[in-house]
């Protein structure tokens, strides 16, 4: 990672915007990724309480749903580079917090992707396989279902660190000066609404499930909201320019 962050930082001096709307790209490609496998997926396959429907809903379209589980992993391919892109983009700001939600967004992602065998051994199970036929059909049924539940419990705890991310990132775009403070604002919004999402399910599933979706409304309109800029403003190269002179907003602790 250190490789890729120094040859980053070589050619972004002369480049911002090119990697300001790389990033928009891919934060685009991100998002559809992400509502295609939650929403157009699994939301589609998953019958609430039902193991028995939910089996055979997703043996079924089971081609559906291996192509939510690859679209799922494309987000995550797409979170290495972003995560990259904005470390050097708000690392004139300050070095360590951008380094900071650089860390988190890559704890989140290696989470995420871990958490990606839950949704193969839902295949696996369902698969048919000589040595599963120690099994009964129920049980393998009821299986599946705990593997699709320690997927969404997964999911949300992959979105704390990311959550922490959005937070970090949010508060060095608003204190940027090339970025427009209300782009900060969004992010961080969207870093509490992930958090209180997260812990919510982990510390009181009922009232989870009643906030849902209303309490990632937020993160949605926050992340657009940064990907469409930076794909159509991108960032204000003589501000960056200006601020990479001039150094960092927010001093290390060490003075560094």
């Amino acid at each position: 990672m250190d490789k890729i962050i120094r040859m980053a930082n070589q050619t972004v001096k002369t480049s911002p915007q090119v990697y300001a709307r790389i990033a928009g790209v891919l934060y685009l490609i991100n998002i559809a990724c992400g509502l295609f496998g939650e929403m157009f997926v699994r939301a589609h396959l998953v019958v609430a309480g039902d193991a028995f429907a939910t089996a055979h809903r997703i043996m079924g379209s089971e081609f559906l749903f291996r192509c939510g589980v690859v679209g799922d992993l494309i987000m995550h391919i797409t979170d290495v580079p972003m995560t990259v892109i904005f470390y050097v983009l708000l690392k004139p700001v300050s070095k360590d917090l951008s380094l900071l939600a650089a860390l988190f967004g890559m704890l989140q992602t290696a989470v995420l992707v871990a958490n990606k065998l839950n949704l193969v051994t839902v295949l696996l199970l369902l698969g048919g396989s000589n040595y599963l036929k120690a099994f009964d059909a129920n049980q393998l049924q009821v299986l599946a279902s705990l593997s699709l539940s320690l997927h969404e419990y997964g999911f949300g705890v992959g979105l704390i660190f990311f959550g922490v991310s959005c937070l970090v990132t949010g508060y060095l775009m608003f204190r940027s000066g090339y970025f427009p403070k209300f782009l900060g604002v969004l992010q961080a919004l969207a870093g509490i609404s992930y958090l209180i999402n997260s812990f919510a399910q982990l510390l009181f599933p009922a009232l989870a499930d009643k906030m849902f979706p209303a309490i990632v409304l937020p993160a949605f309109i926050g992340e657009l909201a940064t990907c469409l800029w930076l794909i159509v403003k991108g960032v204000n190269v003589s501000k960056w320019n200006e601020r990479l002179r001039t150094g960092p907003v927010v001093e290390s602790p060490t003075g560094a």
